[in-house]
């Protein structure tokens, strides 16, 4: 995906000025939501070295395997609890579509030496 184009995660911004900088080290998500929606950017453009690195160490796979096939085509904040910039834990519930079905969930993020990371989430109906 090229800089230039809009940010898979939604925020009519364009990715290079929105996601991007996150999955380069450029810098950190500021909030739980920033982060959730920067995994689902990785998701979606395929950084799965990304999403990997920021999986809180106690709960991340040992390795990701590509998701063959799966076509993310957009996501939507549902809704958010505490996950501010201050907060040491919050959480993010969204609806991540794809082209062959629909991904709900209830995601737990928590800071870790001044860094926001995703814990776990529970699926929903």
């Amino acid at each position: 995906m090229r800089s230039t184009n809009p940010c898979p995660c939604g925020s009519d911004t364009l990715f290079g000025r929105c996601c991007l900088p996150l999955h380069l080290g450029e810098r950190l998500p500021a909030t739980a939501e920033e982060l959730m929606r920067a995994r689902y950017s990785a998701y979606a453009t395929a950084n799965l070295d990304y999403v990997w690195a920021s999986w809180h160490p106690r709960t991340r796979p040992a390795d990701l395997d590509a998701e063959d096939g799966v076509d993310w085509v957009s996501v939507q904040i549902v809704d958010t609890a505490a996950g501010r910039a201050g907060d040491d834990a919050g959480e993010v519930e969204f609806i991540a579509r794809h082209r062959d079905g629909v991904l709900h969930e209830r995601s737990r993020f928590r800071v870790r030496a001044g860094r926001w990371f995703y814990v776990d989430g529970d699926l929903l109906a």
